[in-house]
């Protein structure tokens, strides 16, 4: 057998190995350019470091000097991913972190 051959060999998968299924892949992508965003890992950094591990737009707005409209977009951002859950209380919009689904990203690389 040639070296290129047994080079080819030497790196392919065993067997044992699986692949992530594309639409899974597609999935995670959209869940890790959600979070990649610095405006958006300040905010989940903000929420989870909070008394209650929670927050609304008045809580951020003020710390991250952005308006609430641009606040509202990046949370709605986040919350659709399924990052982040969102509880109505009167006339505000609380935000928690969705642990079940950080799990599912701290999962993605064991």
């Amino acid at each position: 057998m040639n070296n290129l051959k047994l080079e080819l060999l030497e790196c392919a998968p065993g067997a044992e190995s699986s692949m992530m299924a594309r639409t899974k892949a597609e999935e995670f992508s959209e869940l890790l350019k959600a979070v990649a965003d610095p405006t958006r890992l300040q905010i989940l950094a903000m929420i989870a470091k909070s008394d209650q591990k929670e927050a609304c737009v008045c809580n951020l707005t003020g710390p991250l000097r952005l308006s609430q409209p641009t606040i509202s977009h990046h949370l709605k951002k986040l919350s659709e991913v399924g990052i982040i859950n969102r509880e109505r209380r009167g006339t505000w919009v609380w935000y928690s972190l969705n642990t079940e689904r950080w799990g599912q990203i701290a999962k993605l690389f064991s």
